[in-house]
């Protein structure tokens, strides 16, 4: 969800919520079919290199005690050709491309980062995750340092800085970032605040990039003054298609959300696979994000809200959220036409009103799981959430006023215009499958619950609910039995009762019925540290042609990085962070 784009509100006065609850139907229908996941796959760590040529290795700092040919990450990427690797060794690199005239684009559209690559197929890796850190403070800075005269805000332009981006992978395909720490790039005037981006053209309505690889990822910052120049995102993808996969990611302290898929035109083709998401607003967001989108095996603990995927009308165009397999294939997952998937993940304890949070981030309900907000065709199975204070799982509209990006139409989303809202977007077509609730909805307000739906409007994709271990019941009551054929379409909407005020409470777009108790945000923040020890790569010399610091292979290699190397793979191994998570789920309720 975007931090910046103003006017986004998901339903915002007790007013407006009679209004639209009493009997406004649209005639607009969705007819539902069957759909596939073409689950994302891996791509070469060379892609991209030129045919003929061989990858280079260029080596970034000291290694075991053995000295590369760069001093700076960014200097290497200038040196790199497509399809080479850059190996870092660990340190605190303060990394100044997006200050150097010539090396920076269009802060308005993030095109700048400390590291700024624009070459295809370049695989950056660092040592070690915990040692090699991209660091956004001021050089001289103890390693992501918390003191305010550490912070770096950016170049000035027009008297205000436009903050910050950590690494940026700007329109360049098959890029692969693996193994090390991005702290402290803050936000200013432009698309900034970002620490990890994939960026293939913001807002642009266009796909930038195709193919993109991330593990062994941290994204954090350890300073706050001001919602305004926080940390915004820690590892981020936009206008960029797969495959793609992230895995044994961990993000926290974000005032948007800790993981970020966006804007992808049904080509998203991404698997993210072992991430731990804790304190930020939104554990993951995604906006516009569709076809196939898997998260699995995952940690969402301690944020504002676990979960949240949305459909904007304005902002990261071009809408809606649409989770149906491309070219109606059937997904091998859920078997159905829906390949946006949730499953096999651990959402807990997201109850968190000091967690930074900014924009329609900060709307997100206190208390949530996970919420799907105008989204289509999603579906949420297997999972564990628990201790969830308002609600396990949410499926609300999202509604926005003001002009929509690239001249879209409300009518062409499949939306639903509305004079004191804009354009509002029902969740349809959405699943909530075989999932365990436990010990949620203890704020125990009316309609706090596992799991609740609001839809405004009839001729609908039905949204259903089936085989879900529910002890704290639903919102309205007997989702199940109502509302356990998927796909039928609607006759008309419904509000939720006592749900559709409660919602706009703990959001904090109306005013509160009486005696209702959220924990709202205040505007006290309080930043987590990261764990210690999260899991490095196992061996990161796997599938790098040889060199002094991965020797082996027989490959050769010239002092200053250059070698003749056969094409690798890129091999994953290793330690899953499930597996350190996995003991927490045996819960004593």
């Amino acid at each position: 969800m975007r931090n910046r784009i103003r006017g986004a509100v998901r339903l915002t006065s007790t007013l407006g919520a009679v209004a639209l609850g009493c009997g406004m139907l649209s005639a607009w229908t969705l007819s539902a079919g069957s759909a596939t996941t073409g689950s994302a796959t891996a791509g070469s760590a060379t892609a991209g290199h030129a045919a003929g040529a061989s990858p280079k290795v260029l080596l970034v700092g000291t290694y075991h005690g053995k000295k590369g040919g760069y001093t700076s990450i960014q200097a290497a990427v200038n040196a790199a050709r497509p399809g080479d690797w850059i190996l870092v060794g660990p340190g605190d690199y303060h990394e100044t491309a997006d200050e150097t005239k010539g090396e920076y684009g269009n802060p308005a559209d993030g095109a700048m980062g400390g590291v700024f690559i624009h070459k295809n197929g370049i695989t950056l890796r660092g040592m070690n995750r915990n040692t090699v850190i991209v660091d956004g403070t001021l050089a001289g800075a103890t390693p992501c340092s918390s003191q305010p005269s550490a912070q770096n805000y950016g170049r000035v332009v027009k008297g205000q800085p436009v903050g910050r981006n950590g690494i940026v992978v700007w329109k360049a395909s098959d890029v692969s970032i693996e193994n090390l720490t991005v702290c402290n790039f803050l936000a200013g005037t432009g698309d900034s605040g970002n620490q990890i981006w994939w960026n293939g053209g913001d807002n642009s309505g266009k796909i930038g990039l195709t193919g993109y690889w991330g593990s062994y990822l941290t994204a954090t910052s350890t300073f706050f003054a001001a919602e305004s120049s926080a940390a915004e995102y820690g590892i981020f993808a936009s206008n960029s298609a797969g495959p793609a996969t992230w895995n044994e990611l961990y993000a926290n302290n974000m005032n948007d959300s800790g993981t970020y898929v966006g804007a992808c035109q049904q080509r998203c083709d991404v698997v993210m696979d072992h991430m731990w998401m804790e304190n930020n607003a939104l554990g993951y967001s995604g906006t516009n994000s569709g076809g196939t989108v898997i998260i699995e095996n995952s940690q969402f603990d301690h944020n504002q809200d676990g979960l949240d995927t949305n459909t904007q009308i304005i902002g990261d165009p071009p809408a809606p959220q649409d989770g149906r397999c491309p070219h109606g294939r059937i997904s091998r997952t859920t078997h159905t036409r829906s390949c946006w998937v949730v499953i096999h993940n651990y959402i807990h304890n997201n109850n968190n009103n000091m967690a930074p949070a900014a924009g329609s981030a900060a709307a997100g309900p206190v208390g949530t799981g996970m919420t799907v907000s105008g989204g289509r065709y999603d579906t949420v199975m297997d999972n564990t959430i628990v201790n969830n204070g308002a609600w396990g799982v949410l499926f609300v509209p999202y509604a926005q006023s003001g002009t929509p990006s690239l001249h879209q139409t409300c009518k062409g989303i499949g939306g639903h215009q509305n004079a004191i809202f804009g354009c509002v977007m029902d969740p349809e077509g959405d699943a909530l499958l075989h999932n365990w609730f436990g010990h949620d909805g203890y704020f125990h307000n009316p309609s706090n619950s596992d799991f609740g739906q609001i839809t405004l409007y009839g001729g609908e994709a039905q949204n259903c609910f089936a085989g879900n271990r529910d002890p704290n019941g639903s919102a309205p009551g007997n989702l199940e039995k109502k509302y356990s054929r998927c796909g039928a379409i609607t006759k008309a909407g419904n509000t939720g009762g006592e749900l559709f005020t409660q919602v706009l409470c703990d959001t904090g777009l109306a005013p509160c019925p009486a005696n209702a108790h959220y924990p709202h945000i205040t505007g006290k923040v309080v930043l987590k540290p990261v764990p210690r020890n999260l899991p490095t790569m196992p061996n990161p010399c796997a599938g790098v042609p040889a060199n002094p610091w991965c020797p082996g292979g027989g490959h050769h290699w010239d002092g200053n990085g250059g070698t003749p190397a056969v094409a690798a793979a890129l091999v994953m191994t290793g330690v899953h962070a499930l597996g350190r998570m996995q003991p927490a789920l045996a819960l004593s309720l």
